[in-house]
């Protein structure tokens, strides 16, 4: 079924790509559309392999070389995140801060989003389905040179999840 929907988006993918691909009017070294289209697509090629279940999830985060990554603000990781997450707010994302945060591009990285948690609306708001964090970061880290990247697929609930959180609003008992 995944194949055929595939299939069917590429004559809508042949048609944006020729455009997309044209001279940019208005030249910026600093922003490269086409690399970033050429990243989504390539870094989604493999996403369905890589969404993880909640127990599969668990198992690879005992794993001390992997590394379990909220791109969500400093605020919403500090009212309720995954525990042993690192936080690295997805508009920080900088060569730089990426490097400090995941020395090495061979780590392995497990994501998780706002879209991956329920009954937690102030910490987790849920997003558009199209605008869903973990869309957007795949394809950053793919870029930034992290490959080896792994992302939660269900959706969870932090009061009956396998998976452990913690952060203020767990505390304060909201």
């Amino acid at each position: 079924m995944n194949r055929l929907i595939r299939l069917a988006a590429l004559p809508i993918l042949l048609l944006i790509l020729p455009q997309t691909l044209r001279a940019d009017p208005i030249p910026n070294s600093q922003i490269d559309g086409k690399g970033f289209i050429s990243n989504v697509i390539r870094s989604h090629e493999t996403r369905e392999q890589r969404r993880v279940t909640e127990e599969q999830f668990l198992e690879m985060a005992k794993d001390k070389n992997t590394l379990i990554l909220d791109a969500r603000s400093p605020v919403r990781f500090e009212q309720m995140h995954i525990s042993g997450a690192k936080n690295l707010a997805f508009t920080d994302f900088t060569e730089a801060a990426l490097k400090v945060l995941i020395p090495s591009k061979d780590s392995r990285i497990l994501i998780y989003c706002n879209n991956n948690v329920e009954n937690s609306p102030v910490a987790f708001p849920s997003k558009m389905a199209s605008a869903s964090l973990n869309l957007s970061t795949l394809p950053a880290l793919y870029s930034y040179g992290y490959k080896n990247v792994y992302e939660l697929g269900p959706v969870l609930d932090p009061a009956k999840s396998k998976i452990k959180f913690e952060g203020s609003l767990l505390v304060a008992g909201r």
